[in-house]
């Protein structure tokens, strides 16, 4: 039973089972890489430039971009709410005595809507847990959503970016070389970013 369960957990952090899912639910036209997308902010394991690649790659540059803009933004906006007026609303005086949680909101205490919009461009920052910090917080929740929903916007066009030259790169392997580029900017700016702001 608990290696069934390992097995399975495993299967959800490839992009293969991801891929065979998609192709399930073709019929199903833009639902299903939405919700590829959507997926990744309640299981972070799942690595959303795949996701965003494989929606280019199924769906073309403009509505691969699309899809999975609309995906993380709904992922991430349920996921923030989720935080906010549930569990704070109803549980915070309950659990605001723990350390980690008080490390979290002195955390977010640091951000102003700049910072919070390049946290949000970054892919390889942990988006879960930026949801969360900001969810329990006392950051004005429209400045949130909005500043997500253009910073992720900005994430996604450069990981769709990504996903159409990786594309490209099976006629034209100059591509491949542009992809590669632009993977290793995004990941540079984030690392970069995140040791600095304690990540």
């Amino acid at each position: 039973m608990e290696s069934t369960l390992i097995s399975f957990v495993h299967q959800l952090g490839t992009l293969e089972f991801w891929q065979t899912l998609l192709d399930s639910f073709g019929d199903l036209g833009p639902l299903a890489p939405i919700f590829l997308a959507m997926v990744e902010s309640f299981f972070p394991p799942l690595p959303l430039i795949a996701i965003v690649a494989l929606n280019v790659a199924a769906h073309g540059g403009l509505f691969g971009f699309v899809y999975s803009w609309v995906g993380v933004m709904l992922g991430g906006t349920l996921m923030f709410l989720f935080w906010r007026r549930v569990l704070k609303q109803f549980f915070w005086k309950f659990a605001s005595r723990s350390q980690k949680l008080e490390k979290a909101e002195q955390w977010v205490s640091r951000f102003d809507v700049s910072s919070l919009f390049m946290l949000s461009v970054l892919p390889f920052t942990p988006s879960s847990f930026m949801h969360f910090a900001f969810g329990i917080s006392d950051f004005d929740e429209k400045r949130y959503l909005i500043t997500m929903l253009l910073g992720k916007g900005v994430m996604v066009a450069m990981m769709a970016l990504f996903g159409q030259s990786l594309v490209s790169s099976m006629k034209n392997p100059v591509y491949l070389v542009l992809a590669v580029v632009i993977w290793g900017v995004m990941y540079w700016g984030s690392k970069r970013f995140c040791k600095k702001h304690d990540l």
